[in-house]
């Protein structure tokens, strides 16, 4: 029984195959490295003022619980918190703040 020597056209497929399930392997690796990053940033960072470093502390301003830092006492607001703090009649003035800010205007 001999065995028979691959064709190109089978050599090509293989090669193709094995360069397809390396770039696979290689953009889960970039996921999964990626999201360890993230996490360990979220686990360090996590209830820290993004300008000194110091504590935030939860404080009730106007029944809304803002993060405050215990340090140089910066205040800062989580998604929604600012539109809750200004109001319905300042939505306009609201939306252009959060427009400069996320970069839309």
């Amino acid at each position: 029984m001999t065995k028979e020597k691959p064709s190109k056209t089978e050599d090509e497929y293989f090669a193709k195959e094995e360069a397809e399930k390396s770039k696979r392997l290689k953009e889960k690796l970039k996921h999964e490295t990626e999201e360890e990053e993230r996490e360990r940033i979220k686990t360090t960072c996590y209830m820290r003022c993004p300008k000194c470093g110091g504590n935030l502390h939860e404080v009730a301003f106007r029944g809304i619980r803002i993060d405050r830092c215990s340090n140089c006492g910066g205040v800062w607001l989580d998604n929604g918190e600012l539109e809750k703090l200004a109001g319905v009649e300042d939505k306009s003035v609201i939306s252009d703040v959060l427009g400069f800010f996320s970069g839309k205007k």
